[in-house]
């Protein structure tokens, strides 16, 4: 039921986003990853605390959007912006964690110094893209914080893929790689061209994103479930 609900606010989102009311367009984005959450809490027997963590520290921020108007701009934007980096960094340790890294570092030589050059030219790009319009302060550290968490997150995700090679870290890696490009387009709504196009991608990753997150989650469970029933 609450799997139905989440995909019908998604199609409304998409109706309203194409037919230029941006602004109830936007007031229902906010509510699809909180209800992702929700469904992840609620159907998920076997949670973690940092996934936990890392779900609760991304809902609140999107939950916020709605007192927006109620809040001083530079509280609310340190507030969401704080809680978004915590939310990385749960997601972080959390695959942080379940890596063997001696396995990793003895096989992987050479992607990880692959995945190292392309993390620092991804970043530099980011960087170049936002620096005009940041002032060196807090603002500018939280944006770089941010973008060096998701470019951290992506490249640890593909090496739990590498280390693990099964399908719960593969799916860990979508949602990681959708989650790189949503931020990506995100920048680029925000930064370059304000267009209606850019923010139904951008939202519709995050989703994609969030979706792989929860499938994963689920996934650890079916095969303990396995294992028990074996004979």
């Amino acid at each position: 039921m609450l799997v139905t609900f989440i995909g019908l606010v998604y199609l409304f989102f998409v109706g309203l986003e194409f037919f230029g009311n941006n602004t109830l367009a936007i007031q229902l984005s906010v509510l699809i990853i909180p209800l992702i959450a929700l469904l992840y809490f609620v159907s998920v027997k076997r949670k973690t605390l940092y996934f936990s963590l890392f779900l609760i520290g991304y809902s609140i921020p999107e939950l916020m959007f709605f007192a927006k108007d109620k809040l001083v701009y530079e509280t609310y934007y340190y507030i969401c912006n704080g809680l978004s980096v915590l939310a990385y960094l749960f997601l972080l340790i959390e695959i942080f964690k379940s890596i063997n890294y001696q396995v990793v570092l003895k096989r992987f030589k050479l992607q990880i110094i692959v995945l190292v050059i392309l993390s620092l030219y991804m970043g530099y790009v980011l960087f170049k893209i936002i620096s005009p319009y940041l002032l060196v302060s807090i603002e500018y550290f939280l944006e770089i914080s941010y973008n060096v968490l998701i470019l951290l997150v992506l490249s640890l995700s593909l090496l739990n893929y590498f280390d693990k090679d099964d399908n719960k870290s593969f799916l860990l890696f979508l949602g990681s790689l959708c989650i790189v490009f949503s931020e990506v387009i995100n920048i680029a709504y925000l930064y370059i061209a304000n267009k209606n196009m850019l923010n139904f991608m951008f939202v519709t990753l995050f989703v994609l994103a969030f979706f792989f997150f929860y499938q994963q989650s689920k996934l650890e469970e079916e095969v303990d479930e396995k294992i028990i029933l074996k004979p």
